[in-house]
């Protein structure tokens, strides 16, 4: 019986030590002597540090990582320049004389890292050369002085024929079971894109193809530090590929439809490439892919959304273009400098009879609100002539700060001092600042202007020059 327990106890011990167990690096890399190094790991959109140490006086160190670490990371000594590695199973022993310069660093043990070393180096000579014979082949089949020679033709295709088929046999031959063999195939694609974008665009169909099967929810690619180069990677090719934006935006809602068939399994990532994707499409005024990923999200999605994102999207389903915006009082503190006799001056929202308002949240507290508010404020003039007034309504909490930053503004000022309990501001869905939405006469939602040059550029183009 005690023969048995202890047979158990052994079992359990090592079964422990091995869920703990560290994997080494070793590094003999004489001229950082007396440096720290580190070993910095990738979580999704964040790295961290693994493990740090000091480079002995011979040159030596030795760092250590576990199984959670397992993916792609990066050495880095003092200078923090990074030597990427692939962090798996295997003892890995590097030998060179600094980490920044990666030519000079050889991988003495690590099977995976030698593979990785060896492609990170042909690869981008043979897509260098296959972009060349792109060029060449055009010259060879567009221009006339050339075209006739169907010899030098055939023999560019076959060349680059054969320099696609070597580049697929080394990852073809990889052990479909390693990381490797995941990372390159990924790491190739992310890379690539600026390349086909302008030199192949007619491998643009099959580029966007392999984005959309890439698995968010994927533990390998959350490690990899391709997280968020994969996300902008895809979207920006779908941005650049030479479509109209009406179509740009049918492919985008492909994409989202593709990225949340994977997502929905995993909610918290879900909700962090949901929150990164949707900042990424506001910021390059993509207002109808980031309407659409609201919308899908919140309606058709059956995880939990994180209150603070599900607040940002909720602004879209409620306050998306077409809407009718709430109407709200002008009252608590009001700044009215374009109606001096305060018996006429309106109360309410729907008072004014401007043919176009802009309705800005702000706050004197907010760095990008001051500058927004100040340029809109030397805009309004303008904006004024072409029948568009400005109400910013402030989130500021006390009657000086308001009074302070907004009383120099030619226009509309209100402040109840709610902040983000404000009823304003949470009937508008404002969940930042600054906030703007553009509306007509009957406070129909006309945009969602993210900054002051697109509200600006707005006003030139359909009210000055007239292409309404």
């Amino acid at each position: 019986m005690k023969l048995h327990i202890s047979i158990i106890a052994i079992i359990l011990g090592l079964i422990t030590f091995q869920s703990h167990a560290q994997h080494t690096i070793k590094g003999t890399f004489p001229l950082l002597a007396g440096q720290q190094v580190r070993l910095v790991g990738f979580e999704g959109f964040d790295i961290y540090t693994i493990d740090q140490t000091k480079v002995s006086q011979e040159g030596i160190f030795q760092l250590s990582y576990a199984e959670k670490d397992f993916g792609m990371g990066y050495l880095a000594a003092e200078d923090n320049r990074a030597f990427f590695v692939i962090l798996a199973d295997e003892v890995l022993t590097l030998e060179g004389e600094v980490l920044s310069v990666p030519e000079a660093v050889t991988v003495t043990s690590g099977f995976q890292n030698k593979l990785f070393g060896q492609y990170a180096t042909e690869h981008p000579r043979r897509e260098q050369a296959l972009s060349a014979w792109v060029y060449l082949e055009k010259i060879y089949t567009l221009d006339t002085l050339f075209s006739i020679h169907s010899v030098p033709r055939k023999a560019i295709e076959a060349e680059m024929a054969r320099i696609r088929t070597e580049d697929r046999a080394f990852l073809e031959a990889l052990d479909p079971e390693s990381y490797v063999s995941w990372f390159l195939p990924t790491r190739r694609l992310v890379s690539s894109v600026s390349t086909i974008a302008q030199y192949r665009t007619g491998e643009i169909p099959e580029t966007v193809e392999a984005f959309r099967s890439l698995d968010y929810a994927d533990p390998r690619l959350y490690k990899s530090g391709l997280f968020k180069e994969a996300i902008e990677s895809h979207f920006w090719l779908l941005e650049n590929s030479g479509r109209s934006l009406d179509s740009v935006y049918i492919e985008m809602h492909l994409s989202i439809d593709r990225m949340m068939d994977h997502l929905v399994k995993d909610e918290e990532r879900l909700n962090e490439v949901t929150d990164y994707l949707f900042n990424l499409l506001e910021r390059h005024s993509l207002f109808g892919a980031s309407e659409y990923l609201a919308l899908k999200v919140l309606n058709e999605v059956g995880c939990t959304v994180d209150d603070n994102l599900a607040k940002q999207l909720e602004s879209y389903r409620a306050m998306k273009r077409g809407n009718k915006a709430p109407d709200f009082e002008f009252k608590t503190e009001r700044l009215m400098p374009g109606f001096p006799d305060a018996a006429t001056a309106p109360n309410r929202l729907s008072e004014l009879n401007n043919e176009y308002i802009v309705v800005v949240f702000g706050a004197s507290w907010c760095p990008m609100c001051v500058d927004e508010l100040n340029r809109i404020a030397q805009a309004y003039e303008n904006w004024k002539k072409h029948d568009v007034e400005v109400v910013f309504v402030s989130l500021d909490e006390n009657k000086r700060s308001f009074t302070d930053f907004a009383g120099h503004f030619p226009f509309i000022s209100i402040c109840d001092y709610g902040k983000w309990k404000s009823p304003v501001v949470e009937a508008y869905f404002v969940s930042g600042t600054p906030t703007m939405y553009l509306l007509n006469n009957e406070r129909e939602i006309l945009l969602r202007p993210n900054s002051f040059n697109q509200m600006d550029a707005w006003v030139d183009w359909f009210l000055v020059q007239g292409n309404l």
